[in-house]
């Protein structure tokens, strides 16, 4: 029922497509990941890449939170313009902050993030009052304000330290929204639709774009770091083997489960399985876009030079972990896996002992062969067997 101060503010069933101020929001995402994949850069290391993870955790609860929010309410409305300029002020501070964000700047990462997330579902519950999802929101204000003490604590605290208590808080929320939000009172997340998604075609239509925008990350670290030296032959292959690869994470994402997700989520009674590994599966996926991102520049600056073991794990792994997360995403609409993927994402692991000899731009070359047979069985596949309907696990 809607009610109260929602009723003017709540999105209608026939504004279901995203609007101009989701696609302006998740621009900011475009310096997000492009400023983690430099911090993975300067840092490659074990530590680095596990504060770049935390990092990342960190911005896709705040992507996932504010979609949320305008999943729910109508984008059109001034009022919710005005609150949203806000959050995306607030999403360009983190970017500007991550590089440093286990230096001199955790505290700025830290409050701004808690912050915008806080004072987000304030506002969401209030606006909410007399409408029966505002125990949602509450559910979400109170696991965020349980995430808020570790996030503040770990900024004044040594790295290691700061490092373990964001890392609880970022994966804590992860497994609390797995569990329905168990909140004291209010119990956990009911298993009515408009509890988990308000609309299922704005949903999916809002992680398609996401995905988009993530690709985004690759495309410019390669066209800026192409710009960086001589168009000689060899930086001229690289940078062709890494846009070959940006194209090939596109095509494999779009075949089937990429277009299908609003369907899986109408075809299933409880969607919360397939909202939370559809949210599990983006994660891994960005994940790799980062990585890849990383392996990209290193390719295009050293071609054919000498290939740092330390560079393997980002030019094969990112791939890999890709096709991971792809793999969850297509169990979350089909509830099944395709082989390719399972094969692609073991024989890119598989070939990191075996690259260590080669230059870069053969280890590049490799991975992207990897996803264009991963790709090319995907084309025969839709060829030879019907389209299938979405059967998520139930």
């Amino acid at each position: 029922m809607t009610t109260g101060r929602a009723g003017v503010l709540l999105r209608r069933p026939e504004q279901a497509r995203p609007t101009f101020l989701e696609l302006f929001f998740d621009l900011a995402f475009v310096l997000v990941f492009f400023q983690l994949s430099q911090h993975l850069l300067e840092q490659l290391t074990w530590t680095g890449t596990l504060q770049t993870l935390v990092l990342l955790f960190a911005v896709m609860h705040l992507w996932s939170a504010t979609t949320r929010f305008l999943d729910a309410f109508d984008p059109r409305h001034p009022l919710v313009q005005l609150l949203i300029m806000p959050i995306i002020l607030g999403t360009i501070v983190l970017a500007a902050a991550a590089p440093e964000a286990f230096g001199r700047n955790s505290l700025v990462f830290a409050g701004v993030y808690v912050t915008i997330r806080l004072v987000g579902l304030a506002m969401a519950v209030f606006f909410l009052h007399g409408h029966e999802a505002q125990a949602s929101a509450v559910r979400l204000l109170f696991w965020v304000g349980v995430a808020a003490v570790p996030w503040i604590a770990g900024a004044l605290l040594p790295v290691p330290a700061r490092a373990a208590l964001w890392m609880t808080a970022t994966v804590g929320e992860y497994v609390v929204f797995a569990l329905g939000f168990p909140t004291p009172w209010l119990g956990r997340q009911g298993k009515r639709r408009q509890e988990i998604v308000v609309s299922e075609e704005h949903t999916a239509e809002r992680y398609q774009q996401f995905f988009i925008i993530a690709l985004g990350e690759p495309i410019l670290v390669t066209g800026l770091t192409l710009g960086t030296g001589h168009f000689t032959p060899d930086r001229s292959a690289a940078t062709l083997v890494a846009f070959a690869t940006t194209a090939l994470l596109w095509r494999i994402y779009i075949h089937r489960a990429g277009a299908l997700l609003a369907a899986a989520l109408t075809a299933v009674r409880d969607p919360r399985r397939v909202t939370v590994l559809t949210a599990y599966s983006y994660v891994m996926m960005v994940a790799g876009i980062v990585a890849i991102a990383v392996g990209d520049e290193l390719v295009i600056q050293h071609a054919l030079g000498h290939t740092d073991p330390a560079w393997l794990p980002v030019i094969l792994g990112g791939p890999a972990l890709f096709l991971v997360g792809r793999a969850i995403f297509e169990y979350a609409v089909f509830g099944r896996v395709s082989l390719p993927r399972v094969v692609g994402a073991l024989a890119l692991v598989a070939l990191i002992p075996a690259m260590r000899p080669l230059p870069p731009l053969t280890v590049a070359t490799a991975a992207a062969l990897v996803l264009a047979g991963v790709a090319v069985a995907d084309a025969a596949r839709t060829r030879r067997l019907p389209a299938e309907p979405p059967s998520p696990p139930r």
